[in-house]
């Protein structure tokens, strides 16, 4: 009786210290994953104000504020990174936004705007992609619909850069 005590005893112990060691593995996953997130500069074009020079960290990773316009490709803003189900990723498991973060595929299909650097980032190991995605999935959630992406030559409704291919000037480049 006393060596059936014992051995549950020590199996509850063992049981309390996996899910101890899993619950710091997670932050640790998730600490991980805001290092990327920073070292990336995703907040540059994701949270907004950024660019204006007065970034609204209350709305961190929330969205930008303004588009980036690729010629003959449209006006594409910084979409809302937070876990907000109606106007962020909330509703992406992990694996899709691993996905998107390494092919570029949104979980509707669409490839991501040519200004997302998820080239560069397919580079990433599934770890690190996986680490920024529990990061992701661990903001508060921000409610902030960014408009577009809009159509070449439809008319925006944001602040816009254009992005010009080396050697060509704005006037000249097609809308």
């Amino acid at each position: 009786m006393i060596r059936t005590l014992v051995s549950l005893a020590c199996l509850a112990a063992s049981a309390v210290g996996v899910t101890t060691i899993k619950a710091g593995a997670d932050d640790t996953q998730v600490a991980h994953g805001k290092y990327l997130v920073n070292l990336g500069g995703c907040n540059d074009c994701h949270t907004p104000g950024y660019f204006l020079g007065k970034p609204d960290m209350a709305r961190f990773l929330g969205g930008s504020d303004l588009g980036f316009e690729i010629p003959g490709q449209g006006v594409f803003v910084g979409s809302n990174l937070t876990p907000d189900k109606e106007t962020g990723i909330g509703t992406w498991t992990q694996a899709q936004i691993v996905t998107a973060i390494q092919t570029g595929e949104r979980p509707d299909g669409r490839i991501l705007a040519p200004v997302m650097p998820w080239h560069a980032f397919a580079k990433l190991t599934k770890d690190d992609a996986k680490a920024i995605a529990a990061y992701l999935q661990s903001l508060e959630p921000v409610k902030n619909s960014v408009p577009g992406p809009f159509a070449p030559g439809e008319k925006t409704s944001t602040f816009m850069f254009r992005i010009l291919p080396p050697g060509q000037v704005a006037k000249t480049a097609p809308n």
